[in-house]
């Protein structure tokens, strides 16, 4: 059955930080993501709006850093 999936040199890499997310998600979540400036949230009657766009860039560069650094 293997030789029907091939072999990826990062999945390895993507699972264990998968993991390391899942562990560590109850420390995660108190960070103040999602509040921070730039963060738009909109509320009208029957609709809200929220767009992350400060916390998406900070998550993104985050794992843009985590990730170069552990090809180097």
């Amino acid at each position: 059955m293997d030789w029907i999936i091939p072999y990826a040199p990062h999945s390895d890499c993507r699972r264990r930080a998968s993991c390391a997310a899942g562990l560590f998600w109850p420390f995660l979540s108190r960070l103040p993501l999602g509040r921070l400036p730039g963060d738009i949230l909109i509320q009208r009657p029957n609709f809200t709006l929220y767009m992350p766009i400060t916390s998406g860039l900070l998550v993104s560069l985050l794992v843009l850093c985590i990730l170069w650094r552990m090809r180097r």
